[in-house]
């Protein structure tokens, strides 16, 4: 797209339904949304850079894993007594579904051309150590019992796992005890490719798309709308700053939004502060090591590691072509954007979230010493971290590449002190006119999920009248039987148990007897 590019499916307005700040995933899937509810409301979508999904949602900015909690430990904590609680995991399967299901619709539909950003990508997870083989075993035994993960596999076996991975095993210390755990069912996810099919069918459906366009503040009029500053950052703009009346604003702009909702003075986010936190990956594209690794390995996270840290070496595909990526190396910039200011965290900084920030920083201390500790580690000792999980990786084979910029959110809670808030969180006006999310993994992966979530929220008269629309889309809203059952059964393909179970783990007696000619 050209520089200071205003895409349009019609005129431009002064006065719109629903602005969309940030050209990423989230804009992407709720102005989707929003166009498929109400194709009749006018939408607008700001984004300052010179395209869209080029912070959080570009494919060299995250792992670009399908996160439906099939290989990641931190969403399987393990309990005082020794039993794993998989009630997240749970949660966080059932989001990714919906939005699988989501975008299974819209490339059936016509309104994604195809669906070249999803890889089916085995996701494993790796462990050393007795202790940890035993939680593996056990996470293993918990999570199997579950109909949606009733297909994961457990191995303690080298042989199996040199099957499933070989990078994994060869040259490894043969009396060092190992496991693994395998999802044949993974993915691998382009979130740049999806989000640049989404915008493109925004705006043939009539949205507006102007890119090199910042919003610089927010301020509520007296009709209940808002009022946008917004200033052209191209080079040759006629008008440097322009204004915007919209009835609707959404901030999805990453690390960005929590200054905006600052700027709006909404009361909602008072005591939310946000810590960022940078990242890197070493990446090669050496066709003979790519070829012997197919899969998302995830291990386990340092002691006082954020979830974001978690280590793992992936299998990644991008524009077509095949990578391995390791990673993520904590780093620390001020800025909460990857191509944002340095004044950052410091203009972010208020009164009312200054005791939350400090009060989460005493509380984690251990996140800090792991922080500075990545930060003084010397590249030999990062690479270690690889060969660990490859004993044969060669520093020479390997690229150092940046990651995108993550906000640590930070929040008050019950008793006003302030904590970490791991995962995404939408903070909304208690009128509805306003909201933005905040926070980091799993992030896309539930985008659609998420932006039902703030559909509810912030139109719950009009929702009502939605729902039903919304979960003919995408099935498992309502605990039905999921798209991909569905598509199997018009096959004549069986379909498994556990295609007809609710959200909460419980069998539809009704819809399974319904369809006993078709399941297995």
């Amino acid at each position: 797209m050209t520089s200071g590019a205003v895409t349009s499916g019609g005129p431009a307005r002064a006065d719109v339904d629903v602005v969309l700040i940030g050209g990423g995933i989230m804009s992407a899937t709720l102005g989707t949304l929003l166009q498929q509810l109400e194709p009749s409301w006018t939408i607008r979508i700001y984004e300052r850079l010179d395209d869209v999904a080029q912070e959080s949602s570009n494919p060299w900015n995250n792992a670009g894993t399908g996160h439906a909690a099939l290989c990641e430990l931190n969403y399987t904590p393990e309990r005082k007594d020794g039993s794993i609680d998989i009630s997240k995991a749970v949660k966080i399967n059932e989001e990714f579904e919906i939005s699988r299901e989501l975008w299974q619709h819209l490339v059936a539909t016509g309104r994604l051309k195809d669906d070249s950003f999803l890889s089916r990508t085995p996701h494993m997870t790796f462990v050393r150590g007795e202790k940890n083989v035993d939680y593996l075993r056990r996470r293993y035994e918990t999570l199997s019992a579950h109909p949606l993960f009733r297909d994961l596999e457990f191995t303690a076996d080298r042989s199996t796992i040199r099957s499933w991975a070989p990078l994994l095993t060869e040259e490894r210390d043969a009396d060092e005890a190992v496991a693994a755990t395998r999802a044949t069912a993974g993915t691998d996810v382009d979130f740049g490719n999806l989000t640049r099919q989404l915008i493109d069918g925004l705006v043939a459906g009539g949205a507006e798309l102007r890119l090199q366009h910042e919003v610089k503040s927010l301020k509520k009029t007296k009709d209940g709308r808002w009022k946008l500053r917004v200033k052209d950052r191209s080079w040759n703009a006629d008008d440097r700053t322009s204004t915007v009346t919209a009835k609707f604003v959404f901030v999805g702009a990453g690390g960005g939004a929590l200054p905006l909702l600052q700027s709006a003075g909404i009361p909602e986010i008072k005591g939310f502060g946000g810590f960022p936190i940078s990242g890197e990956f070493l990446r090669t594209s050496n066709p003979e090591i790519v070829a012997r690794h197919q899969a998302k390995v995830y291990g386990k996270a340092d002691v006082g590691a954020p979830p974001m840290s978690v280590p793992h070496l992936d299998t990644r595909v991008v524009d077509g072509r095949s990578y391995l990526m390791f990673g993520p190396y904590a780093g620390f910039s001020p800025k909460y954007l990857k191509k944002g200011k340095y004044l950052g965290l410091i203009t972010s900084m208020r009164l009312h979230n200054l005791t939350s920030m400090l009060g989460a920083g005493l509380k984690n201390l251990d996140l800090t010493q792991y922080l500075v500790g990545q930060l003084a580690a010397a590249p030999e000792t990062k690479f270690h971290a690889l060969q660990q999980f490859m004993p044969t990786a060669h520093p020479k084979d390997w690229e150092r590449i940046t990651a995108g910029q993550r906000v640590q959110v930070i929040k008050r809670d019950a008793d006003g002190k302030g904590v970490l808030q791991f995962g995404t969180e939408i903070v909304a006006a208690s009128d509805g006119s306003i909201a933005g999310l905040l926070g980091a993994s799993p992030g896309a992966s539930t985008a659609a999920s998420a932006m039902v979530g703030l559909l509810e929220r912030c139109f719950p008269f009009r929702f009502t009248k939605w729902r039903s629309e919304l979960a003919s889309v995408m099935p498992s809203l309502d605990g039905g039987v999921p798209t991909d059952a569905r598509s199997i059964e018009s096959a004549g393909t069986a379909v498994p148990e556990s295609a007809f179970v609710h959200a909460d783990g419980v069998l539809d007696a009704e819809v399974y007897e319904s369809q006993a000619d078709s399941r297995v």
